[in-house]
């Protein structure tokens, strides 16, 4: 078991550092991080010129899931898995299902959390797989803002023989997420719209080109379903489910597509939840070329 000792890792590949400045290139912002500072993410800060992991280990939620609440409803379908979240984001949704935790920063982070070293998240992992437990999700704030974690915590729990869940806003440049997917078993990844625009509002540059590139390497070596959030009049439109769905389907037609009802979250408490009518006319439209959609939140 970890000493707890608060070890946040190495330089994710690509990231580097100069002087009393950094560069950090795990996402497309490529945030210059003052010595001691934060990225926007809240959770990547530069120490001695170089961008470590703020958030290492630290959790703030730690839950034995099942699967399908990821959700994946296509991959060992009636399992429990690990669920371990952190602190920090690299996008700003207004509508925010975990904002409490996802829109924190630095110490703040670290005050509400748990620190949880490689080993014991390994000892926690096995200590359920009695139950049904096969393996650990790493979700309910981004993961991806604690790279350097996943790529030491990762290896181990393959070694230990369990799998490896990402549940992501995709928001990753590919140098580093192509180092990282070897060691994923299965990925739900949120598609929040199919527009640039939707994109510019969460603060995300190049946002769908980056996560469309990233749904296609994540699929080329796991398991994917992908998660849409339907927005009353931010992305509820059949012409953009259109396409979206036609590009899933160019990737594999048999992605499953959960398409989520919106309720009012965060910022976002002055738009009603999706008319359920609006669900159906959007699981149509993806129908036309998906194989798997389901409605989520309904």
């Amino acid at each position: 078991m970890s000493d707890g000792m608060d070890k946040r890792g190495d330089m994710a590949g690509g990231l580097h550092g100069c002087d009393d400045m950094c560069e950090c290139r795990l996402c497309p912002r490529n945030c210059s991080i003052p010595e001691g500072g934060l990225g926007f993410c809240g959770a990547r800060t530069c120490v001695d010129g170089n961008v470590i992991s703020h958030n290492y280990g630290y959790m703030t939620g730690i839950a034995l899931d099942p699967i399908e609440k990821k959700p994946l409803s296509h991959f060992h379908p009636g399992s429990l898995v690990l669920s371990v979240g952190s602190y920090g984001c690299n996008l700003s949704c207004p509508f925010c299902q975990n904002s409490s935790i996802s829109m924190i920063r630095g110490a703040a982070g670290r005050d509400i959390s748990r620190f949880v070293g490689v080993d014991d998240l390994v000892a926690l992992a096995k200590k359920y797989e009695s139950r049904g437990n096969i393996g650990v999700a790493y979700t309910y704030n981004e993961p991806g803002v604690g790279y350097e974690y996943l790529m030491d915590a990762m290896p181990a729990i393959h070694e230990s023989g369990m799998l490896n869940v990402m549940v992501t806003n995709g928001y990753m440049n590919a140098e580093p997420l192509r180092k990282m997917v070897p060691y994923v078993d299965a990925a739900n990844i949120d598609i929040k719209a199919f527009t640039q625009d939707f994109y510019d509002k969460v603060g995300a540059p190049k946002g769908l080109d980056t996560l469309k590139e990233a749904v296609e390497i994540y699929a080329d070596s796991c398991h994917v379903e992908i998660t849409t959030l339907v927005i009353p009049g931010w992305n509820d439109s059949e012409d953009e489910m259109d396409g979206e769905a036609r590009w899933i389907a160019s990737v594999d037609s048999e992605i499953p597509l959960h398409i989520t009802r919106f309720f009012p979250r965060y910022k976002l408490l002055d738009i009603l939840p999706t008319p359920i009518k609006t669900m159906k006319k959007l699981e149509k439209v993806a129908r036309r070329y998906l194989e798997n959609v389901e409605l989520g939140n309904v």
